[in-house]
């Protein structure tokens, strides 16, 4: 059989890009994610990260204690008080690939930056470029515009303190339209404050100091709502602390030479290991991980020669012959802060022995559940399951799955979703309300209970079978109602699900404007006003609930233009406040705001 159209596949298809071509053309490879900096993991906080790790990598080789960082306009400037690039390769350091300073212990020791990437792919990434480093009262600058060289000039800047100045401005080309959100920048400059004792670091005039590390940062992330008072450990090349609050599960922020490691890593389970062994070491005893680690809420930072990272963006760490140190320097930094705290001792010991009740309970009403569970089915009711799923690995990256109202919604997804990478949990109705009610009453609410099992999230978020959980309800109040009640409940049992970035919501349009040559998709009533205004008699349908859009419509909201809302929480502190607020007994500030917000 004739084949037609077969594409001819010869030495002129072969092409060698510059690694320039390649930084501006496979973004993702050296940035990970592009975004529109609606998420703090987008592609232009990345961006400021590279330019202040290395201002921070001054700072811990000793040299400069302060950082200036503006934004004005989507033009970033960071100036450090650091070395300055060495003037006669400051070209070739922000251009050249494989080119800097940390190839040699000498000159940096724990650093992030080891790839000599950084500051390149910025330098590519951005419509508008410049670097000047000062040193010794004499100055060297240089221009760029998407990675090319524009003007380079150099000079005597008598009186001028060292250091290096840079500024850029993402390329709208590569970023489209984007903008910078200051709550996530004020969060990064806190995390680098907490990290790096004593340097102070200015955003926008706003300054961020710690003078005790992780305990600033544990303290600032749990507030007054804790067991005992936090405890903290600082060598030479481990930092921790550690606490226990009142809420479910276990949340962990760990770093490698400043990186936040969101995966975590080696580093980190050492940390929890040597966490459990110093604890039985004190009580000699021998409670379990789950029992002791249970409410726990943990910080750790190691610095590291030669980190090994699973991904260019840096977020796990996977240095294997670590483990053995952290753990015994955890496990010896725990047992003397509790030789040295007895009432934090004691209370530790009390949270643990009421952990082991609570479980035992727990097991106990989970044996019933299952019981039940499988007089009336083997499969979980009401999921639509993908192929692949987050525990298979690399090819379960792109796991989702979309938490549906009803049985229309639900058809309308089926028939257009990815069979490999999407799957669908479908509710019956407005789920029950989980506010200050205990796990084990989890096992006791057919739906919750099935959502719990199909996410395979029973034991631990380990086990969490997606990559994305996304909350897909109608756009009217039933469907905001719904969509509280199912964060109330991952907020309530799994709020690690939250703070790790695995909940999100779905956007679907709110208007259909066409006529017979175009249709567009509105997803608010300004756009709409636009595309009425530019479509020629236009035909608008409002679209109430997901049901009314049809399959072959839906497979698009779904596919690669996908819009998703990711939930975080800025810090744990918050959460039962912001819980007991919406979902708790009807005050009149709750009863005021709601009517003024009501969509």
């Amino acid at each position: 059989m004739e084949q037609k159209n077969q594409v001819i596949y010869d030495e002129s298809k072969i092409k060698t890009l510059s690694s320039l071509e390649h930084i501006r053309l496979r973004s993702g490879m050296y940035i990970g994610r592009l975004g529109d900096g609606s998420n703090p993991d987008d592609g232009i906080y990345i961006l400021l990260k590279e330019v202040i790790d290395n201002s921070v990598d001054e700072f811990i080789m000793g040299v400069g204690k302060k950082i200036e960082t503006t934004i004005e306009e989507n033009r970033v400037r960071v100036r450090d008080y650091g070395r300055g690039i060495p003037l006669g390769k400051l070209v070739e350091c922000v251009s050249v690939i494989n080119t800097g300073g940390k190839y040699n212990d000498d000159v940096f020791q724990f650093s992030v930056g080891l790839n000599g990437v950084g500051t390149k792919a910025v330098n590519a990434l951005s419509s508008e470029f410049l670097v000047r480093s000062h040193r010794d009262g004499q100055f060297t600058e240089a221009r760029f515009e998407r990675g090319k060289l524009i003007k380079e000039r150099k000079g005597k800047c008598e009186g001028v303190s060292d250091g290096t100045l840079i500024e850029f401005i993402p390329d709208s080309e590569i970023f489209g339209d984007y903008a910078f959100v200051d709550e996530f920048i004020e969060q990064r400059m806190w995390n680098y404050a907490c990290l790096n004792r004593n340097l102070r670091l200015y955003y926008n005039k706003q300054k961020f100091e710690s003078k005790r590390g992780l305990y600033d940062l544990l303290e600032a992330e749990v507030g007054e709502d804790i067991v005992y008072e936090i405890g903290y450990f600082a060598g030479e090349q481990v930092e921790f602390s550690f606490t226990h609050t009142l809420n479910y599960g276990e949340n962990h922020f760990s770093f490698v030479n400043g990186q936040f490691t969101s995966d975590g890593g080696t580093h980190l389970s050492a940390f929890r290991e040597g966490f459990l062994k110093g604890v039985n070491e004190y009580y000699k005893k021998n409670y379990s991980g789950m029992d002791v680690r249970e409410g726990m809420t943990g910080a750790i930072a190691i610095k590291l020669k030669d980190p090994v990272f699973e991904s260019q963006t840096k977020n796990k760490l996977g240095n294997t012959d670590i483990r053995s140190w952290i753990v015994n320097e955890v496990k010896a930094g725990v047992s003397d802060f509790l030789h040295k705290n007895e009432d934090a001792a004691k209370a530790l010991e009390e949270k643990i022995i009421n952990n082991e009740k609570l479980r035992k309970e727990l097991n106990t009403v989970k044996k019933e559940a299952k019981a039940a569970a499988r007089k009336i089915s083997l499969k979980i009711p009401k999921l639509k399951d993908c192929k692949n799923h987050l525990t298979d690995g690399e090819k379960g990256k792109e796991s989702t799955i979309f938490i549906t109202e009803g049985q229309s919604a639900t058809g309308s997804m089926v028939s257009c979703r990815d069979v490999y990478n999407q799957a669908i949990y479908s509710l019956r109705g407005k789920p029950w309300n989980s506010y200050g009610k205990r796990r084990t009453e989890i096992y006791k609410n057919e739906e919750l209970y099935n959502l719990m099992m199909a996410l395979g999230i029973e034991n631990d978020i380990e086990n969490l079978r997606y990559e994305k959980i996304v909350v897909a309800t109608d756009a009217d109040n039933d469907g905001f109602h719904i969509r509280n009640l199912l964060l109330t409940f991952f907020l309530n049992y799994f709020e690690e699900l939250v703070i790790a970035g695995h909940i999100h919501i779905l956007e679907t349009p709110l208007f259909r404007v066409r006529n017979k040559k175009e249709t567009r998709y509105c997803y608010s009533e300004k756009e709409r006003d636009i595309a009425m205004a530019e479509i020629s008699s236009p035909e608008v349908t409002r679209f109430k609930g997901l049901g009314e859009i049809s399959p072959k419509e839906f497979g698009q909201f779904i596919g690669e233009n996908i819009r998703l809302v990711p939930v975080n929480v800025k810090t744990i502190k918050s959460i039962p406040e912001t819980l007991e607020f919406f979902m708790g007994k009807n005050t009149p500030d709750r009863r005021d705001y709601i009517m003024e917000n009501l969509v």
